[in-house]
């Protein structure tokens, strides 16, 4: 697969190896170069990171936290 180097440095990757690879939206990637090749690997993320927005973007934080706990009233 082929992909043109746009002005800018930017590189669409073809969406079959975005799908095969689960490279969405948000994703980092670690770029390096082995003998005259680029090469790109997710980057490594920490716990949080890869949780964070799991509940959708405009989730109020104290509802959910109280749904999670019980109603404390009864």
């Amino acid at each position: 697969m082929k992909a043109v180097v746009a002005e800018r440095g930017q590189v669409t990757i073809p969406k079959p190896l975005r799908d095969r690879l689960g490279i969405r939206p948000g994703t980092a990637l670690e770029f390096s170069a082995q003998n005259g090749t680029l090469v790109a690997r997710k980057a490594e993320t920490d716990p949080v990171s890869r949780v964070f927005g799991c509940l959708g973007g405009r989730v109020d934080t104290d509802r959910f936290i109280r749904a999670m706990r019980g109603d404390a009233k009864k």
